[in-house]
């Protein structure tokens, strides 16, 4: 079916997001990317999902406006951390829907990287993705980032109702304490280790964490799932 490349949109919030379309898809995905936000990274990466399921993939900028530094930038991490504490979860979240909307397909699944891992898991408490993937999110807000208007994940999962989650998570991930994936599991969620990874994995091959032979295997179980495939 014919592909139509990266389209660059400016959702009704202001924020920027990146669709790619698929003629009679019957299915779509929104990616929240991780801390760093919207790049060539995951517009690369919208474009390869699309390619590779046949489904119209979308992903937006989780900072929506705001003019933040860029990974290689020392300020980096800490004044991302602190834009954090200031995000709402409705505003993201609204973005995440808005982007779905704007593939024009009804069946929409979520996944995200990291932070947007964290975001996805708190998205399944929203009834428009009907499966969710997160890769190393978040389980538990981190102090850092801790906000007014930032809820907890296992609260989100606790009402998700029929929405279906996987986590994909590394036993050496600091972030992703072993308690607190156990806690993922008791909410129901379909947790997949791998041994001896750390975070961030699977999505960035530039990352000394990366694990090629992990990451293919994880991308195809998520793919799977989200494809309403077993994956056991």
């Amino acid at each position: 079916r014919p592909l139509q490349l990266t389209v660059l949109r400016r959702l009704s919030s202001g924020t920027t997001a990146e669709v790619v379309t698929v003629d009679g898809a019957d299915r779509a995905l929104v990616v929240i990317p991780d801390i760093w936000g919207l790049r060539p990274l995951f517009s690369d990466m919208c474009e390869e999902l699309s390619r590779r399921t046949g489904w119209s993939v979308g992903s937006f900028e989780p900072f929506g406006s705001r003019k933040l530094p860029p990974a290689d930038d020392p300020e980096g991490f800490a004044q991302r951390s602190a834009a954090l504490r200031e995000l709402d979860d409705a505003t993201l979240l609204g973005d995440a829907v808005a982007t779905a909307d704007a593939l024009g397909v009804a069946e929409v699944g979520l996944i995200g990287f990291c932070m947007g891992g964290m975001y996805a898991l708190k998205a399944s408490a929203n009834s428009r993705f009907d499966r969710i993937v997160g890769f190393y999110g978040m389980i538990r807000v981190p102090a850092d980032w801790t906000g007014a208007g930032q809820g907890q994940p296992l609260e989100a999962l606790a009402a998700r109702g029929d929405t279906e989650v996987m986590a994909v998570v590394g036993t050496e991930d600091a972030w992703t304490p072993p308690d607190d994936v156990r806690n993922l599991e008791a909410a129901g969620v379909t947790v997949v280790r791998y041994a001896g990874a750390d975070h961030g994995f699977v999505h960035d091959p530039t990352r000394p964490a990366h694990r090629p032979d992990d990451a293919a295997d994880a991308w195809q179980r998520a793919l799977a799932f989200l494809a309403g495939s077993d994956t056991a």
